[in-house]
């Protein structure tokens, strides 16, 4: 009897939105007031609804990182995600970065963000991602709250060297940050390339760079390494005709605007071409191979004394 060779199947990877506005970004927060934003004009939910359109034609669920501010102001949209199938996660309340907290008030932010998700689409929230990537060697303590509340993982750093954010010392893949919690750290995705890490999960990275950039690295994660991708966009990338914000430094502008027009097509293909899932579903597939780790024995071998 032939014997046929059998295909494995494909690595699912992680995909996810991180679901705010145009104007609640990180490039413009010295020339957009927090106090502003109740008098811009919102885009969110139609953004989100292309999004949704263009992962129910590929037949794809992913997680949705959302700001307790959009989900108070655009409940209708959340909960089309929910009833979607894809998942509700938190990107904190309004968009602070959490070096720019302390342990309480980033509890209370966490805290907070939670009851709104959950009160508006019905749906427990067990993941959480740090607005712009936040959670470092500056914050061993944030891991403590996530974990006290009841967070079953974070996807928070970039392991990269980078002028807004990064952990550059960080790993690669999930790691359990703390040895009394389950809690599991997964970071966006880095590749290798010429012996150096280099984004490669998405982001402005993504839309800047050419396709087969992407395609390159997410198949050397899958293949070499033989562990899930995670990709990450926002809703204001599928928008090209947002707002131009006026006295936003030139190199914020190049980042933002970037390509904008060209971000729909670049994410079908990218759905097509591999395999995804939840956040979600990473998380628990991941937590077999997750690299034991304390955050502050961590931080002290790379010498750099917890906050």
């Amino acid at each position: 009897m032939e014997h046929s060779e059998i295909t494995p199947a494909p690595i699912v990877n992680g995909l996810s939105v991180d679901v705010e506005d145009w104007f609640q970004v990180g490039a413009f927060e010295d020339v957009i007031a927090r106090d502003d934003w109740d008098n811009l004009a919102l885009r969110v939910e139609d953004n989100v609804a292309r999004i949704l359109d263009l992962f129910d034609a590929a037949g794809v669920k992913a997680t949705f990182f959302t700001l307790g501010w959009v989900a108070e102001r655009a409940a209708p949209i959340m909960r089309r995600i929910a009833q979607s199938g894809h998942e509700i996660a938190s990107h904190g309340y309004d968009h602070a970065r959490v070096f720019n907290f302390d342990r309480k008030a980033f509890g209370e932010d966490i805290l907070k963000a939670r009851k709104i998700l959950e009160d508006t689409t019905g749906q427990r929230v067990s993941g959480y991602r740090a607005p712009s990537f936040s959670i470092d060697q500056r914050t061993p303590w944030a891991y403590e709250e996530l974990a006290e509340q009841g967070y079953s993982y974070s996807s928070s750093v970039a392991p990269i060297v980078h002028d807004h954010y990064g952990w550059r010392d960080a790993p690669r893949f999930a790691f359990k940050p703390l040895s009394t919690s389950d809690l599991i750290e997964i970071p966006v995705t880095t590749a290798i390339l010429g012996g150096k890490r280099v984004a490669a999960g998405g982001g402005g990275f993504f839309r800047v760079l050419p396709y087969a950039f992407s395609r390159w690295a997410i198949r050397q994660v899958n293949t070499q390494d033989q562990r899930p991708a995670i990709f990450y966009f926002h809703p204001w990338e599928v928008d090209p005709d947002q707002p131009r914000v006026p006295g936003a430094p030139v190199k914020s502008r190049l980042r933002h605007y970037t390509n904008l027009d060209k971000m729909a097509p670049k994410l079908t293909k990218l759905v097509e071409d591999f395999a995804w899932g939840r956040m979600d579903l990473i998380a628990f597939r991941e937590a077999a191979l997750a690299t034991e780790l304390d955050s502050r024995a961590f931080l002290k071998t790379v010498q750099v004394e917890p906050a």
